[in-house]
């Protein structure tokens, strides 16, 4: 198949759905793949059509990472080349994910493992079909977590659930994933995809200067005083109040009807 056939994408309801569409393979992505994913990500932050990202995958499982039977004679590369790899295709797409302004939501149809998981846990929230397990199997093929998972899954879940999963390389199922804080929520299997898209869509309908701000604010908190994050949300929220949405928002209420946002 294409890239475009492996990695589908349409735009419903102001909700942009990224499908990984190669179930045979377990959802396993190819460079080719990659690239696309990461344009595919960058037309989303530009297009004014799109307020919420949603990545997903076809048939029963949610992505198995790279795919390793694409990846014969990686082995054989040298660590220069090896580390270039992964800044160019890996690394590009988890910087894709983290500079989205807007927001980006895994669904999680099935099993997710070792980049898979990885590309899980990049996203902003996580909901998860009551099928979904979770597991990091790199120390298993003497590899490591190549797409970000040792820095996002300790934020997630702490630094000794991390070593554990990454230690052991164990299945984590459903009802451990979501007490652990991996998943935000989880969904009957038959009404999933319907679940996920209605979610999409309540996050869609807020106003997108204040969901982008939200997002912004929460992103750089850890890293900031409480002082400077003040400072940011001062600056923040004069631009929204004085916002043609949040005067939309205003008008709704008083005419006791559903607002019509534009994102100016």
């Amino acid at each position: 198949m294409s890239v475009e056939q492996d990695l589908l994408f349409e735009v419903t309801d102001s909700v942009a759905v990224i499908t990984l569409n190669r179930p045979d393979k377990r959802n396993a992505f190819t460079d080719d793949m990659v690239a696309r994913w990461v344009d595919l990500l960058g037309e989303c932050e530009q297009r004014d059509d799109v307020r919420v990202i949603v990545m997903t995958a076809a048939g029963t499982s949610f992505c198995s990472g790279a795919d390793t039977g694409k990846m014969a004679g990686n082995s054989e590369q040298s660590p220069v080349q090896a580390r270039d790899r992964m800044t160019n295709v890996a690394h590009a797409l988890v910087r894709a994910v983290q500079r989205q302004r807007k927001p980006v939501i895994a669904a999680v149809n099935g099993s997710a493992v070792g980049g898979g998981m990885d590309v899980a846990l990049m996203c902003d929230i996580r909901l998860a079909s009551d099928k979904a397990r979770f597991a990091e199997t790199y120390a298993k093929m003497g590899l490591l977590p190549g797409v970000g998972g040792a820095w996002f899954l300790p934020k997630l879940v702490g630094q000794s659930k991390a070593f554990d999963m990454f230690w052991t390389g164990r299945w984590v199922e459903i009802d451990e994933a979501k007490a652990l804080g991996i998943v935000d929520h989880v969904y009957p299997d038959e009404e999933f995809r319907a679940s996920v898209m209605d979610y999409a869509r309540s996050i869609a309908s807020a106003a997108p200067l204040s969901v982008k701000a939200i997002k912004a604010l929460i992103k750089t908190s850890a890293e900031q005083s409480l002082d400077t994050h003040l400072d940011g949300l001062a600056a923040q929220l004069a631009v929204v109040r004085t916002s043609e949405d949040h005067k939309e928002a205003l008008a709704a209420f008083k005419d006791k009807r559903k607002p019509d946002f534009k994102g100016r």
